[in-house]
């Protein structure tokens, strides 16, 4: 608890790695996350796998179902597994939802006009998706 009587909110940088949340998330993009933050539907969140809590996951949080979240990727053509392969997602499991995206700049970016390119893009703010609980009936 932090002097004020309020819990102390943390923040942290996570790395993306595969395909799933494409176009949402790159591989290699980095997140700023919130940990313990509230979850709302359509929120990106990360998570410890169900059945491998060792690997921490990137998914978008859905819909409330009983038993906790119910986890989607952005990316339909992906089949790295969701909540369609495991199951609802318990609140004890989900550790943090994203606040901004950083795309690192790549190696060829040299030209003033890719690295301005490369500024404008590189920071956004990741939003609830309110439309991922209508790709979620469409499945």
């Amino acid at each position: 608890m932090a002097e004020s009587g309020r819990a102390r909110v943390r923040f942290g940088i996570t790395e993306v790695s595969g395909p799933s949340m494409v176009p949402t998330l790159l591989h290699g993009d980095r997140m700023v996350v919130r940990y313990g933050a509230l979850v709302r539907p359509g929120d990106v969140v990360v998570f410890r796998h169900p059945l491998q809590q060792d690997l921490l996951v990137v998914k978008r949080a859905a819909e409330r179902r009983p038993g906790g979240w119910w986890m989607l990727g952005d990316n339909p053509f992906n089949e790295t597994g969701d909540s369609t392969d495991y199951g609802a997602v318990p609140d004890e499991l989900v550790l943090a939802t994203a606040v901004l995206r950083l795309r690192p700049r790549g190696a060829l970016q040299s030209s003033l006009r890719a690295r301005l390119s490369w500024a404008l893009s590189a920071v956004r703010p990741l939003r609830a998706d309110s439309s991922a609980s209508r790709r979620l009936r469409a499945r």
